[in-house]
């Protein structure tokens, strides 16, 4: 009998979801679509350099996604349904405190975490969870409703979840069972056509879009799905010149000399989509939500913890000259100040006594460095893409103390560990090094 192995779910369910999300969101086929233009016209341009951080083909299948849940339940079962994919839980993300708006959400990224697994296929979901019991959002009365009308929805049909547990035990599933949960995982995903109550809705609406977005409806959607580009700069140029309103700015760093580095992300404006609304006399009305909208992301090399300390910085004084006199501009340059994670991979130079310390193995061309994708998140940057599509600022009152929602927390209603981005790019690159330690016979001396 045929099986479908977890990396062969996660490829399917991603191509799945963006066939999906292009038919409920016309825009995002464009944005797909001049994808693919600038990244061709990159490697038309620059040659094997275009893929230094990562295959035409890998950058071209690229996509992560963004959903949003009310509850830990919830929150729990899509870890399952992830799980089932290969994909774990990695890194914190407090968007209430990164954000000027009202943005009531903490959350996690589910991702391949093995760097086989990346590169066989690198989706990711960034899941944000509604936080019902901070009261600077909500007071008891409203909590009390949102929590109740939560309680009495079912996001995830049973039958799902168990196929979802099965493949995650087993690392596969049968080609019958791998279609069905196929079909049911995207279909948890589409948008729902049930009507949506209108005055609860504008309720929530007034603290924040996005509380009303999660809490405001009975089922979850794909709020955005996000291809990634080699020129993030020339993407916004021609979405622009095709009349497609985009946010502002790119958020991240400015364009600059030198390697890229984590990441710069920017999209198209929420649209208004027709959606069928419920007035308080039954009636059914179509109206408009103003929620979804379009990323596009530009990835560039994980930085170590010092490095991370110098991008801040440089974020936090928001002087675009500051980033050429903080951080070097070639590779090597990063490798010799700590600021970057690389891996190390021998090359064939003969015979020879090799050097025993890393700096001289490759200046000596014993050794070439490759960079390592950073593929994760950054607070500030997703704070700034919900703020630019948010249709208001919503309300908080920091008069009340805020609830405790942090990693320990957020991993307790998982149920499950959250992995540390920076430590899983340090094992990476220290694999990497212990394998080059004993290929070219150091006894040690790299580790």
């Amino acid at each position: 009998m045929k099986t479908i192995r977890q990396w062969q779910l996660r490829a399917e369910f991603a191509r799945r979801l963006s066939e999906m999300y292009g038919r409920e969101v016309p825009a995002y086929t464009t944005l797909v679509d001049v994808s693919r233009e600038v990244n061709a016209e990159v490697l038309e341009r620059s040659g094997p350099d275009a893929e230094r951080l990562g295959s035409i083909a890998r950058v071209t299948a690229e996509r992560h996604g963004a959903i949003r849940v009310g509850t830990p339940a919830e929150l729990h079962q899509v870890a399952r349904i992830f799980g089932a994919l290969g994909m774990h839980p990695v890194g914190f993300y407090d968007l209430r405190e990164a954000a000027s708006s009202a943005v009531p959400v903490v959350s996690t990224a589910f991702r391949p975490i093995d760097a086989g697994e990346l590169a066989r296929n690198p989706f990711r979901v960034f899941t944000s969870m509604l936080t019902t019991s901070d009261p600077r959002f909500f007071d008891a009365d409203l909590r009390r409703q949102l929590e109740n009308c939560l309680s009495e929805r079912q996001l995830f049909p049973p039958e799902l979840i168990a196929l979802a547990q099965r493949a995650e035990s087993d690392r596969e599933l049968s080609e019958q069972d791998a279609e069905r949960f196929l079909r049911l995982a995207v279909g948890a995903f589409e948008l729902s056509g049930e009507p949506v109550d209108k005055a609860w809705y504008e309720t929530l609406e007034k603290v924040s879009a996005v509380a009303a977005d999660i809490g405001g409806v009975r089922s979850t959607h794909v709020n955005h799905l996000t291809p990634r580009v080699l020129d993030i700069d020339e993407l916004y140029r021609k979405m622009t010149d095709r009349g497609i309103a985009m946010i502002d700015a790119i958020q991240g760093p400015p364009r600059r000399e030198g390697p890229a580095l984590l990441l710069r992300q920017t999209s198209f404006r929420a649209l208004a989509e027709p959606r069928r609304q419920r007035l308080d006399d039954g009636s059914i009305v179509t109206g408009a939500l103003r929620v979804r909208f379009g990323e596009v992301e530009a990835r560039g090399i994980a930085l170590t913890k010092a490095g991370r300390a110098r991008y801040d910085l440089c974020l936090d004084r928001a002087d675009p000259s500051l980033w050429e006199k903080t951080f070097p501009d070639t590779e090597r340059g990063l490798i010799d100040q700590g600021l970057g994670f690389f891996t190390y991979h021998p090359q064939d130079i003969g015979s020879g006594r090799p050097p025993s310390s890393l700096p001289e193995l490759l200046d000596n061309g014993w050794v070439r460095a490759e960079p390592i994708v950073y593929e994760d998140f950054l607070p500030r940057s997703a704070a700034g893409i919900f703020q630019s599509n948010l249709s208001g600022t919503g309300t908080r009152d920091n008069s009340r103390e805020s609830a405790r929602y942090d990693q320990d927390w957020l991993a307790g209603a998982i149920g499950r560990e959250i992995h540390d981005p920076f430590a899983l790019y340090e094992r990476e690159q220290n694999a990497s090094i212990a394998e080059l330690d004993k290929v070219l016979g150091l006894g040690g001396a790299l580790r």
